[in-house]
């Protein structure tokens, strides 16, 4: 509750007439105080359960195997894909806040830790929210893998800098960090950024479209339903995987734009014309009022509706062989 209440204040007296970044259709998302004040009036206690990590990847050694994927918690993955490593929105800090004792704390630990990770080669940052973009697990990651390369939105970069992060390197909407091997492309979604009273949209968001030899695979960040994911499909062409959020939607009225529900989030996987998606940001934090494994529940039955799509919820820590 507490922090929800710093939640408020921050959002409320930020300065949004120097924002800088809007969506891609020309508007931002912006809450008035009235419509948080109601929201913590009304907000539901969510019956809280803890999910099930899998130790499957420990019958792997990560630095052999190829071609697969582990679900970390929440919106990190460990993706391995014809040698190279990438690591999504790694957080592996205890709790998902500017401070170290107050705010949404892990229901479960990372089904990884940073220790077991043999390599890295890239980390992809969505946006700077906390629960994305979670410095300390940036600095420890920048001293034990002095190689790996940051790749964060445009207006973050000086966060990594304050911290001497090397390697660092910010993006707009459809610019590319291109090798030989893989391109890594910054794609538009609908959501907002903000870490401080002042800073309100002042850098952006977005998900990564990852583009191999043979084929894609995308992590969608944090994101409300919207055209982007059809014009992500047409200038970049369908992933073979997704990785879609299906959480923190509750209450609907106020976090619709921002958070998609499961049922919206199969829309995106028909929209990008994904052939598998896989569910996160869910289970690891409370950050908002549905139930912890309301997501998943949700996300069978709109996948059964939808023609049995092969959209599913896994377990952290199990392995998903890329096919």
């Amino acid at each position: 509750m507490i922090f929800r209440i710093l939640i408020v204040i921050c959002i409320s007296f930020s300065l949004d007439a120097y924002a800088n970044y809007k969506n891609s259709n020309g508007e931002e998302l912006n809450k008035s105080f009235r419509e948080l004040v109601q929201w913590q009036r009304n907000n539901k206690d969510p019956e809280i359960s803890i999910i099930d990590l899998s130790d499957e990847w420990k019958n792997i050694n990560l630095e052999e195997a190829d071609n697969y994927f582990i679900w970390i918690g929440h919106s990190s993955f460990l993706i391995k894909k014809n040698g190279i490593t990438i690591l999504t929105d790694p957080i592996f800090s205890e709790r998902a806040s500017p401070f170290k004792n107050i705010g949404p704390k892990r229901l479960i630990p990372p089904a990884i830790y940073l220790k077991d990770i043999p390599n890295i080669d890239y980390v992809t940052i969505s946006h700077n929210h906390y629960d994305h973009l979670d410095i300390d697990s940036l600095v420890k990651i920048s001293k034990n893998y002095p190689d790996v390369i940051f790749l964060v939105p445009a207006g973050d970069l000086k966060l990594l800098e304050r911290k001497h992060i090397k390697n660092a390197y910010q993006f707009n909407w459809w610019e590319s960090y291109e090798t030989k091997d893989v391109t890594l492309t910054f794609t538009p979604v609908q959501h907002w950024s903000k870490r401080g009273l002042f800073d309100r949209n002042k850098s952006l968001w977005g998900g990564w479209y990852m583009k191999f030899k043979d084929y894609s695979l995308y992590h969608a960040g944090d994101t409300g339903y919207s055209n982007d994911f059809i014009d992500t499909k047409n200038r970049l062409g369908s992933p073979k995987y997704a990785f879609i959020p299906i959480g923190a939607y509750d209450p609907e009225w106020f976090m619709q734009n921002s958070h998609v529900n499961p049922e919206d989030a199969v829309k995106i996987m028909l929209d990008l014309e994904a052939e598998y998606s896989f569910g996160m940001h869910w289970g690891t934090f409370v950050l908002t009022d549905e139930d912890t494994l309301e997501p998943p529940k949700r996300l069978k039955k709109a996948a059964i509706n939808s023609n049995n799509v092969k959209f599913q919820s896994i377990k952290p820590g199990q392995v998903i062989k890329l096919k």
